[in-house]
């Protein structure tokens, strides 16, 4: 079976084929670098980071491209707060993304361009649409957008323009002739640092957030390429004007497939600053291992909403462990993957509908099964070799285990002795979920007609 991927555009899943055959180009926006990354920026950097890894298992040569946003009024406001200037926070905050990134196992783009060194293609765009009559100065010294003058406004969101009247906010003073325009240039204010400023035929100012991205795309990848990604949470209004700037200069379609991540929720409701139940990356590696909080992102398909929770997250935990005993158990042997193995197929098949991790790691776990049972190394091998394909079970064995194992003996046969109870009283579920919970620690149950005993994998 060839990869399909649900396409936001169309509401539907595509057969994906690339624009230019065996090379995948693919967009994917990111950060506004004037804070630490949050759990909803590992949500996607993870999700595309799996994308691009399992178009390069599929064959693909992989031009991936991940932008910067580092000039915003966000960053303009928390650098005057701070006293720096705004390349020494962007600096540090891109520093602290990429330190973030590479704990989670999350392979660097392609390419990653700031949008403070596109600022000439920015200009260049707003020129060609103004050209077309599809941009106009505003007697604040802006240039907007006329969202009414391009036909497909709505395409991607799957919204009228009327629908989007009826939710719009009133626009004040802003120089815009309608509601929905959005700016593509901003004029500078006089409060405002000399290096959040550019020279231009507008006058001094800079660019809004939508056009950085069409600029940087165009540039990095060409006017169409193949897949657009990023949050649900950009869906609108920022893809849809990125399609608005990019297709109304071009006549193209931006992208072929586009593609979004959902939302994160924590303990079923809205991550978000005024609740308190706010995350950063940081805050979460304090408390769990890298790895578990990446399986614990990779387990629900991308398109699904994340719930955090500690429980989920020390339930993915044991669950990592469990595959990382399997691998401790037998030594995995260095395997090359056939895809026309059973297992290897069943992943494949799984990963090529729409990057299905869920069913991928249950393969994973049919694969530690075996391992446990036949104690084979090429088994061992090929389930090491398709964790990778995810970016997980490449640490070493026992030092995972023995990282995470916090059990004494004393607690370990007090949980062997419940289980017992729990065997003689017919409860096999609970006894079942004794054994597990162990299995999970890396602790492995061996059962005769004298008793149980127990190894350690540490």
């Amino acid at each position: 079976m060839s990869l399909r991927i649900y396409n936001t555009l169309s509401r539907a899943l595509e057969p994906f084929s690339p624009i230019e055959p065996g090379h995948v180009r693919m967009y994917v926006c990111g950060m506004t670098v004037y804070d630490l990354c949050h759990l909803g920026h590992a949500r996607a950097m993870v999700a595309f980071d799996v994308v691009q890894r399992w178009l390069k298992s599929s064959g693909y040569r992989v031009t991936y491209v991940r932008n910067v946003t580092d000039i915003d009024d966000k960053i303009i406001r928390r650098s005057l707060d701070n006293g720096e200037t705004i390349r020494s926070l962007t600096d540090r905050m891109v520093d602290a993304l990429h330190q973030d990134a590479d704990a989670l196992g999350i392979e660097r783009p392609t390419h990653e361009p700031r949008a403070t060194d596109y600022v000439p293609q920015m200009l260049s765009l707003i020129g060609t649409l103004e050209q077309k009559g599809l941009a106009y100065r505003a007697g604040n010294g802006d240039v907007n957008y006329a969202v009414r003058k391009f036909p497909g406004y709505g395409k991607l969101s799957g919204k009228s323009l009327d629908e989007l009247r009826a939710g719009e906010r009133v626009a004040v003073l802003d120089g815009k002739e309608d509601p929905l325009d959005f700016v593509l240039w901003k004029s500078a204010k006089p409060t405002e640092p000399a290096e959040a400023k550019w020279d231009s035929a507008y006058g001094p100012g800079r660019p809004g957030w939508h056009i950085e991205c069409s600029a940087m795309s165009c540039e990095m990848l060409g006017e169409s390429f193949d897949i657009h990604g990023g949050g649900a949470d950009l869906q609108f209004p920022h893809h849809e004007n990125e399609i608005a700037q990019s297709e109304g200069a071009t006549g193209k379609p931006l992208a072929s497939v586009w593609m979004h991540n959902g939302f994160v929720r924590v303990d079923n409701e809205k991550m978000s600053k005024s609740l308190g139940n706010f995350f950063t990356i940081r805050e979460i590696l304090a408390q769990y291992d890298p790895e578990t909080v990446r399986f614990f992102i990779i387990r629900a398909h991308y398109r699904s909403p994340l719930n955090y929770s500690d429980a989920h997250l020390d339930d993915a935990r044991g669950a990592l462990k469990r595959l990382y005993t399997a691998l401790h158990s037998v030594k995995p042997a260095a395997v090359e993957i056939d895809w026309l193995n059973s297992y290897a197929a069943r992943f494949k098949a799984a990963m090529d509908e729409d990057f299905g991790t869920p069913e991928a790691i249950a393969v994973l776990f049919e694969l530690a099964t075996e391992v446990n049972k036949t104690g084979s190394a090429q088994v061992a091998g090929l389930l090491r070799a398709l964790g990778g394909c995810l970016g997980l079970l490449q640490d070493d064995p026992e030092k995972f285990l023995k990282a995470g194992s916090s059990l004494d003996e004393a607690a370990i046969r007090a949980l062997i002795e419940q289980r017992v109870t729990a065997k003689q009283a017919k409860n096999f579920a609970e006894a079942d979920r004794i054994r597990n919970d162990l299995l999970s620690l890396g602790i492995v149950l061996k059962d005769s007609p004298t008793g149980t005993t127990w190894e350690a994998a540490q």
